[in-house]
């Protein structure tokens, strides 16, 4: 099994570190990590460290810094629209397309979102996402953490300024005839995928969309649920970029 990862605020500048805080618990009393471990620690903006822990003591671990590395940010860089969800669907969606290697995540209010984000609730909810990203991210090793935008509930005019900004912008319809898995792609810049809600995108969205330049695709013949239909779609483009 790999070395678990960790995030700390910034890389260790001396030769020893101590993992305290919610992490450093995790480390020595969820994880039970004992003298001799290796492990991995990450600062969210592709600076990694891998070190040896040296001492556990009550929620901490002390650890040997070993060597340092900082991954490049990802290019083109995959941005992800989600139409905001019911239930935990949403959250099952960020959690699977963290790990399949989501850059950034914009929720989206659209028209036919069941589930609405307004005021203190949405900015719990999208705190909710931002959390279960950064767990994500631990599980998946991933140097960088994905955004998670500030926005509680992204409205169709704000989705439709970030697609007319992109190096490539794609919407997943079930009526499209173009498919995602041959559709041009840009070298570099951002590429932004809409995925709708559980009642799909309205007439009026997609029409919005095309006026920017935002192509509609699909992946196949079936039709994709909202908690899955990033997952499949942030595949084929990690194939396709060779990020896999």
């Amino acid at each position: 099994m790999s070395a678990p990862l960790f995030l700390v605020e910034s890389i260790p500048a001396g030769s020893t570190f101590r993992l305290d805080g919610p992490e450093g618990h995790h480390a020595a009393t969820v994880q039970r990590l004992r003298v001799g471990e290796v492990l991995i620690l990450a600062d969210g903006r592709g600076g990694v460290v891998h070190g040896e822990v040296v001492a556990v003591g009550k929620g901490s671990v002390d650890v040997s810094v070993g060597e340092r590395a900082h991954e490049p940010a990802a290019d083109p860089r995959l941005v992800v629209v989600q139409g905001i969800a019911k239930g935990d669907r949403g959250e099952l969606a960020v959690q699977a397309m963290t790990e399949t290697g989501v850059d950034e995540i914009v929720p989206w209010a659209a028209s036919r979102s069941v589930a609405q984000w307004r005021g203190d609730r949405g900015y719990k909810a999208r705190d909710k996402w931002a959390a279960t990203a950064r767990e994500a991210a631990k599980q998946a090793r991933r140097s960088w953490l994905p955004v998670v935008a500030g926005d509680p509930d992204c409205s169709t005019k704000q989705v439709v300024a970030r697609l007319g900004a992109a190096a490539a912008a794609f919407v997943l319809h079930e009526e499209a005839t173009e498919r995602l898995s041959t559709a041009a792609l840009p070298e570099s810049g951002e590429i932004v995928l809409v995925v709708g809600p559980e009642g799909g995108i309205s007439d009026a969205e997609v029409t919005a969309f095309r006026d920017v330049g935002a192509v509609p695709v699909r992946l196949g013949s079936s039709v994709l649920r909202t908690s899955t239909a990033g997952i499949a779609a942030l595949s084929v483009l990690s194939t396709r970029l060779g990020r896999w």
